[in-house]
């Protein structure tokens, strides 16, 4: 997938990684983006720092109708959607002692979204010859997020979705990649990893913390490739090989590194 020429639409485009791929898209020739946040100010932002390209929505990707009323308009304006980027997502810590609801809330954004964007664009793109659906998952996708259990569990389910669109709508021209990073310099670290130079002593950012734009630039050389995924951490790669090989001994080796980060939180 080269994106000169290209209509796309970015979920969570208002900050961090969604705001890096909407400019690094127009620097490849995107010809329209639709940079979509939450937050509507932000994706608006956004689109200014992008430029003439560019335009903004605010987006709840936890409303499947708001996501099929915003492919339909993108149509409607540009002929059709060639990059889907379903990117929006949050952090939130805890397990068992959060209510349903909130793990119904963290599935929704971080895979239903994923789900509702797939049945808006997939046919109109398959009808067109083609098209492209680029997912944020995580590394917790492919491996665990030891402090939340329900982010763990809708990160895995969006790379299951990703790999089942990839299955049955390859052969029809629809390309897919998965984004599985670790620690990332955006609000879902918290304020004190946004500046540059700082550290983190949560899970995923025990590798190091990447900046957005080094991803987006990753992102957008898998897309290139037409590589499912995208591991800008190639640290990902050896521990999702080894839970492969030993599933017993990942769980154990989790396990300690569980109460290694337990214990640093505690000294």
């Amino acid at each position: 997938m080269e994106l000169k020429g290209k209509v796309a639409v970015i979920t969570g485009a208002g900050s961090g990684i969604g705001r890096s791929l909407a400019q690094r898209f127009a620097d490849e020739g995107a010809t329209a983006i639709v940079c979509t946040d939450l937050d509507g100010d932000s994706a608006a932002e956004t689109a200014a720092l992008v430029g003439s390209v560019a335009t903004s929505a605010a987006l709840d990707v936890g409303d499947e109708q708001a996501i099929e009323a915003l492919v339909a308009a993108t149509e409607q304006q540009h002929g059709g959607i060639d990059v889907f980027v379903s990117n929006a997502g949050y952090g939130r810590r805890g397990g068992l002692d959060l209510t349903t609801e909130a793990w119904q809330k963290m599935m929704n954004v971080h895979t239903w979204s994923h789900l509702a964007a797939a049945r808006a664009v997939v046919p109109g793109m398959v009808k067109r010859g083609g098209g492209y659906l680029l997912n944020t998952a995580s590394a917790a996708g492919l491996l665990t997020q030891m402090d939340s259990g329900p982010y763990a569990v809708s990160k895995h389910a969006a790379v299951a979705f990703a790999e089942w669109v990839a299955i049955n709508y390859g052969d029809d021209g629809i390309g897919v990649s998965v984004l599985c990073p670790q620690a990332v310099r955006t609000n879902i670290l918290g304020p004190a990893a946004l500046k540059k130079g700082s550290s983190n002593t949560r899970q995923a950012a025990a590798d190091g913390i990447l900046e957005p734009e080094e991803v987006a630039a990753e992102c957008v050389a898998a897309m290139r490739e037409e590589r499912f995924l995208v591991l800008p951490h190639p640290e990902v790669d050896t521990y999702f090989k080894r839970k492969a090989n030993d599933y017993d001994r990942w769980l154990g080796g989790m396990r300690r590194f569980r109460a290694r980060i337990l214990n640093k939180a505690s000294t």
